[in-house]
Formats: C-alpha cells, sequence, structure tokens
C-alpha cells in the first residue's frame, strides 16, 4: 500500500529538490502544497499522512501549520525540511510535534536515514519504478494543492537579449538560494547575539537603481539609517552587498554583544563593521557554495552614517544601473531592530548565475 506524502515549500524549486530526495523505490502518492493553507487542506482530504514541511511560507507558515495540526489533532506525521537552521528553530518545530528536522538544501541520505528510523519507510517499502519523476508527474492532477512539477528543461539559460527578464520560474530559483544562504547567516547571527532571529522570506527583483530605495520596503522612511557596501566578484559573476541598520537599532545591537563603551559615532561604526563581516560573508558564502562558485570579496566602504536610505544609496548611484537584487530583512525576535542586507548582482552577471540555475536544475 502507497504512502500519501505532502511536500509543503513555497518554492517550486525546493518542492523538485525534495521529490528528488525520496528514498529511491519507495511506493508514495505524492501531493504538493504552496503554503501551509493549503497543506493544511491536503492533510483534511487525506493527502497527506506524511508531511515534509518548510517553514518559511506567505499565508500560513510551517510554525502555523503545526500549531494547527496540533489544536486539530491532524492524522499526520511531519519532518521540517527549512534553511532556517538556529537551533531554536528545531527546538521550536520538535516541541510542536514534528519528529524531526533537516536543514536545507535536502540530502537524500539524511532524508532516508529519518524516514527509516521513525518507521515511515522500510526497505521492503521499495517498488520498481523506471522513473521517478515521471512516475510523479503522472499521480498529481487531483486538486489546487497536488501540482505537478515542472520538468527541470523548462529552465534553461537565458539569451543574451533576455538576460535581463526575470521570468517566474527563475525568481523562484534565486529565492530558494537567496533563502538557504540567508538561512545561515542568520543562524550565525542568531549565535552571536544570543537570540531568536526572525526570517523573512527573501525579495527577488531586477530592478532600476532608482528603484533600490523602494526596493528597501520594510525600512521606515521617515528613520535615519546607516550602511555598509561591499563588492565581490566571482567566475563571471560580480556584485556588491550593502548591509543597512536603522539608526535606532544601535544600542540594542549593543547591549547584546555587550559593548561596553559609549555609543558614539566610531562605536556604532563598529558594529556595523561587525554586523557586515557575519551577514555578508555568510550570506556570499551561502551563495557560493550552492552555485559551486567561489567569490572574493573587496575592502568594506561605508555608504554613510545616520542618513536616509536614499541618501545612502545615491553616494553609489553611479555603479549601479539596471541589476539583479536579493533584498532580505532581518529582524529579532524581542527587540524592535531593523537589519536589512541587498545584494546586487550586475547585469551582466545575470547570464551566468541564469546558466548556473540551470545546470543546477537538470
Amino acid at each position: 500500500m502507497s504512502t500519501a506524502l505532502l511536500i509543503c515549500d513555497d518554492s517550486n524549486m525546493a518542492r523538485k529538490q525534495v521529490a528528488r530526495s525520496l528514498p529511491e523505490g519507495w511506493e508514495v502518492d505524492i501531493s504538493f502544497a504552496t503554503n501551509g493553507r493549503e497543506a493544511i487542506e491536503a492533510i483534511k482530504a487525506g493527502k497527506g499522512d506524511v508531511l515534509l514541511l518548510d517553514l518559511n511560507m506567505p499565508e500560513m507558515d510551517g510554525y502555523q501549520v503545526l500549531d494547527v495540526i496540533i489544536k486539530e489533532d491532524l492524522p499526520t506525521m511531519v519532518v521540517v525540511i527549512s534553511g532556517d537552521i538556529q537551533p531554536e528553530a528545531h527546538q521550536r518545530v520538535t516541541s510542536m510535534g514534528a519528529l524531526d528536522f533537516i536543514k536545507k538544501p535536502v540530502n537524500q541520505g539524511k532524508l532516508t536515514e529519518i524516514l527509516k528510523a521513525y518507521g515511515i519507510f522500510a526497505p521492503e517499502d521499495e517498488v520498481v519504478l523506471p522513473v521517478i519523476n515521471t512516475a510523479i508527474e503522472e499521480k498529481v492532477e487531483l486538486s489546487p494543492v497536488t501540482k505537478p512539477i515542472t520538468p527541470a528543461e523548462e529552465v534553461k539559460p537565458k539569451s543574451d537579449s533576455s538576460i535581463i527578464s526575470l521570468p517566474a520560474d527563475l525568481r523562484d530559483c534565486y529565492q530558494e538560494i537567496a533563502n538557504v544562504a540567508m538561512g545561515q547567516a542568520g543562524d550565525l547571527l542568531a549565535r552571536l547575539l544570543n537570540v531568536f532571529v526572525v526570517l523573512p522570506i527573501p525579495n527577488v527583483n531586477v530592478i532600476e537603481v532608482s528603484e533600490l530605495s523602494m526596493a528597501l520596503s520594510d525600512v521606515e522612511a521617515h528613520e535615519s539609517t546607516s550602511g555598509i557596501c561591499q563588492g565581490f566578484i566571482g567566475a563571471g559573476i560580480s556584485g556588491e552587498a550593502l548591509l543597512i541598520l536603522n539608526d535606532s537599532s544601535f544600542n540594542d545591537v549593543a547591549q547584546l554583544m555587550n559593548y561596553q563603551c559609549e555609543m558614539d559615532d566610531k562605536a556604532e561604526l563598529e558594529l556595523l563593521m561587525d554586523m557586515a563581516n557575519v551577514l555578508i560573508g555568510a550570506c556570499l558564502k551561502g551563495i557560493s557554495e550552492q552555485l559551486d562558485m567561489p567569490f572574493s570579496q573587496g575592502h568594506p566602504v561605508v555608504l554613510g552614517q545616520h542618513r536616509k536610505i536614499s541618501e545612502l544609496i545615491a553616494t553609489n548611484s553611479q555603479k549601479w544601473q539596471r541589476t539583479l537584487a536579493i533584498e532580505i530583512s532581518y529582524g529579532i525576535e524581542n527587540y524592535p531592530i531593523k537589519c536589512d542586507l541587498l545584494l546586487l548582482f550586475t547585469e551582466e552577471s545575470m547570464k551566468t548565475l541564469n546558466n548556473k540555475i540551470a545546470y543546477l536544475l537538470e
């Protein structure tokens, strides 16, 4: 008898990766959900005896799904698969009934090991499937929450004439890569400050330089900010990373980092540099590992202190024309700290990036 398996993740790329990482030959009926609401509907419809659940999703996130499962006593066994690798995230989901936690990108051996450990999959469950992806695609035209996986062949390198475009499938891939890197950086920040870092869904767009201030939508327009810029290069890729911290956040950050000195401009700049070293370095490392492409980082440059976002960006506006922008707005639970990380890739870099992503999805 086949197992009703539900994969819930807002990223199509992540859903594919999870489906491809299932134990080979496992007899399952796979359904897909793009957010928590769809997942709850699918479980109630009998399509989720086992749920592989992401945490950061729109409409209803993974924590909310686990809460509903507990409150309504829904019949499902949950394994969380997430880019949020903070120890507290692991503890929270297991305390809410999840069997276990796997970090993204998912590892087939680890997933198989966990499924075996909890008796969900056993070697005797294996059946002969000629092509597992084809079998998956043939089983999933059941409802809005059971969507077929898009074949990897549909994501192809873009020609030179379409480098600046960002169709939905590519945006989804960039967002998922950023999500994994964001989680690694957030974990380091959480350990440094001994807090729980609230992770957003990364915002990915191709924008003009004039739209950069609008891209930082989580920064209050009336607040002054301070910012650091750091360039990076790789094979066929170049860009800059901006870290922008609301000035109102400095005192809380100083307290969490046990700074004993008086908070003047020099001390604030030191804090800003420390934050930049953690978040920019870890995020770029996470992206480079997924793309199998090392980045070299330049020296950090101060964009300004106690200034409006538009003024910080105007400082380097001649460098930034049309760009692929990935915005990550970090928050700290129980603290009014606002910290935005913006990764800007040059228009010319997108050809290399698109080729790398197409290769990853083959």
